[in-house]
């Protein structure tokens, strides 16, 4: 922590005869001085040494730089006035530079008092500010603005300021602990399955003495439904705030609490705040500074209501873990991140969990393949139901041969044999270097949110390529990911994500734009998987394009189902776990476009 000390006016009015009564050595002002500099430097030690009751100095200097956390302190316009014998009074102007570049200004007054060794502080707490009174403390208070609700895209409120009720419990008062965390875990587990009478007594148990276990935080609504229950139980408290919830509960759930942090962000920023003095009881006496709060601004994010309520639903019924991600490939607009309840047990998949891609990656080993200008979407390609790269035998799914067809039918039938040798014969970053023009291997600072993209590592090895082209090998990808892969055919360009309006991401290692021959191919060859390929599931949905995936995983008998697309100006990736195929996802996907209309 800096100070600063500015002495910009100095008036000493007093002439201090060498002989005066009580006194030797320096003077009033050289008094004043090195407690002003004391105080003004942060020696709390050294500021309280030079008055006459150091320990209650030391006590209450302690409490105001403790309170106030000065990042500076002037002291200006000193003045030490005519004596009244071994009495003299001083003036000082005190500047306190607060953080978030507040300042608080005023004037105090001082007594400085004749002793054996030379002058002193005459202490009292007004020396640190003219309305602070013996025995008491000064506070420093926020006053936060009121909060706005948080709308989607469309000015539907996602979430509402609304009344919580936080429930705790003190051990050291609970009396019989075990059938207090009985009674606790019966009324609550309903709203937070986590909470259970273990869970509550091991809260319990490893709390501090002096402190409380906080049990969980209750909707008004649900707090009014059990407070009969655990209202009067010993140990238990209950205290009220307001907070940002989500208006419909349970959705949005890997979203909505980085908006949230955002938005508390904005409201720190925006607060006002006070500087009151305190009595021994903690009650407020007086007000010393107010500077009120300002307007804290709306805040929009990019969802969309409707989006997200399609795609949560659409998930909602599956037995694995599911995410799907959606954003609008103009704007880079996130416009939903869902998972269903088994997917939200293990953490944000949408955003940062790491899968093999399977076939959709196919897309990327295209664009590759398509931008060295050595094929089309008609040229004929080697589609047999094996093949093999230096030993390394690759099959097709159930080893479906269909001979030599254009490359656009390989695609959209998925040919892993096909796209292994096109990535066998590519050079050693050319996968790496094709994905991040995807988005795929880049990294994005997205306000609000942590994501992940994937990883794409090159290899030297014709083998590890081969792998890698249809999207087993080494390559991990996210459904935020593949999104971004959908959006970019869809946008000719890698679009820059964001989760609210306004706060674009920093972006880093994002490569250039496909070519638009490559875009051209892709997305014809992307609009015959849905007519004519894997995903005929989609065919009665107008204009789909996309990508299926299947992606084995541990031992090989399990795998992954992708769908990654686009219709219009909407790009999505769905992912279902262990889905043993890539139809369930069509499926998911299917439930999803039809659910938006």
């Amino acid at each position: 922590m800096s100070a600063r000390r500015h002495r910009s006016a100095l008036a000493v009015l007093l002439l201090v005869a060498a002989t005066t009564a009580g006194c030797s050595g320096d003077g009033p002002e050289d008094a004043l001085s090195a407690f002003l500099d004391a105080v003004a430097s942060g020696d709390v030690a050294a500021a309280a040494a030079n008055t006459d009751s150091p320990d209650a100095a030391k006590t209450v200097l302690s409490q105001v730089r403790g309170v106030l956390d000065p990042e500076g302190l002037d002291v200006d316009d000193e003045e030490v006035k005519q004596p009244d014998g071994d009495v003299v009074t001083a003036g000082y102007r005190l500047t306190w530079h607060l953080r978030r570049g507040r300042t608080w200004s005023y004037r105090a007054d001082a007594q400085l008092r004749a002793a054996e060794n030379g002058w002193q502080v005459h202490w009292q707490p007004t020396v640190v500010h003219p309305q602070l009174a013996v025995g008491q403390t000064l506070g420093l208070l926020p006053q936060l603005p009121d909060t706005a609700p948080v709308l989607d895209r469309d000015g539907v409120p996602l979430m509402r300021p609304q009344t919580v009720i936080g429930v705790v419990v003190d051990p050291q008062k609970a009396g019989d602990t075990r059938a207090v965390a009985g009674t606790l875990a019966k009324a609550l587990h309903r709203y937070e399955p986590s909470v259970t009478g273990r869970s509550v007594l091991d809260g319990m148990s490893k709390t501090k003495p002096g402190d409380a276990y906080p049990v969980i935080t209750l909707r008004a609504g649900d707090y009014q439904r059990v407070k009969p229950a655990i209202y009067d139980l010993p140990g238990v408290r209950f205290a009220s705030q307001e907070r940002l919830l989500p208006v419909t509960r349970g959705s949005g759930q890997q979203v909505l609490p980085g908006i949230r942090a955002l938005v508390e962000q904005q409201l720190a920023g925006a607060a006002g705040w006070r500087i009151v003095t305190r009595d021994v009881t903690g009650g407020e006496v007086s007000e010393l500074k107010a500077e009120p709060p300002r307007l804290a601004p709306a805040v929009t994010s990019t969802l969309s209501t409707k989006i997200q309520a399609a795609a949560e639903k659409a998930l909602e019924t599956e037995p694995h873990s599911a995410a799907l991600v959606a954003i609008q490939p103009s704007s880079g607009d996130i416009l939903a991140v869902a998972q269903n309840d088994a997917a939200d047990e293990e953490g944000s998949l949408a955003l940062s969990g790491r899968y093999p891609p399977g076939s959709t990656f196919k897309i990327v080993t295209a664009a590759a393949a398509l931008a060295t200008g050595d094929v089309d979407a008609g040229s004929p390609v080697d589609c047999p139901g094996a093949t093999t790269v230096e030993n390394r035998v690759i099959p097709n799914e159930g080893r479906f041969d269909l001979g030599r067809v254009p490359l656009k039918t390989a695609f959209a039938r998925s040919c892993n044999t096909t796209f292994a040798r096109l990535a066998a014969g590519l050079g050693g970053s050319a996968l790496t270097d094709t994905a991040r023009s995807f988005g795929l291997g880049a990294d994005f600072v997205v306000p609000g949110l942590t994501t992940v993209t994937g990883d794409v590592p090159a290899s030297d090895s014709a083998v590890q390529r081969a792998e890698n082209g249809f999207g087993q090998g080494r390559v991990l990808t996210s459904p935020f990911g593949m999104a971004l892969v959908a959006a970019t055919v869809q946008a000719g360009k890698v679009p820059s994500p964001s989760i609210v309006k306004g706060m674009p991401a920093a972006t880093k290692n994002v490569g250039d734009p496909p070519s638009p021959d490559v875009l051209d191919a892709l997305r014809e060859m992307m609009r015959e998987v849905v007519t004519t390929g894997t995903a005929t599931g989609l065919r009665d949905l107008p204009e789909v394009a996309g990508k299926t995936g299947t992606a084995q995983f541990g031992d090989g008998s399990h795998s992954h189902g992708w769908f990654v697309g686009y219709r219009g100006d909407l790009a999505f990736a769905v992912l279902l776990t262990d889905a043993g195929s890539s139809k369930p996802a069509v499926q998911a996907a299917h439930r999803f476009l039809a659910g938006i209309g």
